[in-house]
């Protein structure tokens, strides 16, 4: 039986999506993977004395500053995340985890981390990495043939 290529494009795309749809945090985290996105930006930032502003959480998650303001603003009502001006120039607002929220969130991460440990020990270390490397190479190959420039490494 020959498989056609799209086959082979339909088969990966669904692979990614039911990736992307399994709940690393085991149903504890209540945010969009977007809303994560950000809060791992500023945690992490937090966690090395940083501050980060909206204008660069769009440029990393890659959503627009509008889009990071609509965000944040949601998060700030929830308590999640705060605003901090610079104490050099008032029109720039660091954008801060709650002391709360960053206990939660450190919480959350050692889960996640805990999930990934065993998938990788069911999986293998070995296994994973060859998988990795050839989704590299493959990924290479689609952009070299869509001839699109390569986005930032991740």
């Amino acid at each position: 039986m020959k498989i056609e290529i799209n086959e082979y494009l339909l088969k990966l795309f669904h692979l990614v999506k039911e990736l992307g749809d399994i709940d690393f945090f085991l149903g504890e985290a209540k945010l969009s993977k977007t809303e994560f996105r950000i809060l791992w930006e500023v945690a992490n930032e937090q966690r090395d004395g940083h501050d980060i502003i909206s204008s660069e959480l769009a440029r990393r998650v890659g959503i627009t500053r509008s889009a990071v303001s609509q965000i944040v603003a949601k998060l700030e009502k929830n308590g999640i995340v705060k605003r901090a001006s610079a104490p050099f120039d008032r029109k720039i607002a660091y954008v801060r985890l709650t002391d709360e929220a960053a206990e939660t969130f450190e919480r959350q991460a050692r889960k996640a981390n805990d999930f990934a440990e065993r998938v990788l020990a069911e999986f293998g270390k070995e296994r994973l990495d060859a998988l990795l490397a050839e989704s590299k190479a493959f990924s290479d190959a689609c952009y070299k043939v869509a001839g699109h420039p390569r986005g930032e490494e991740q």
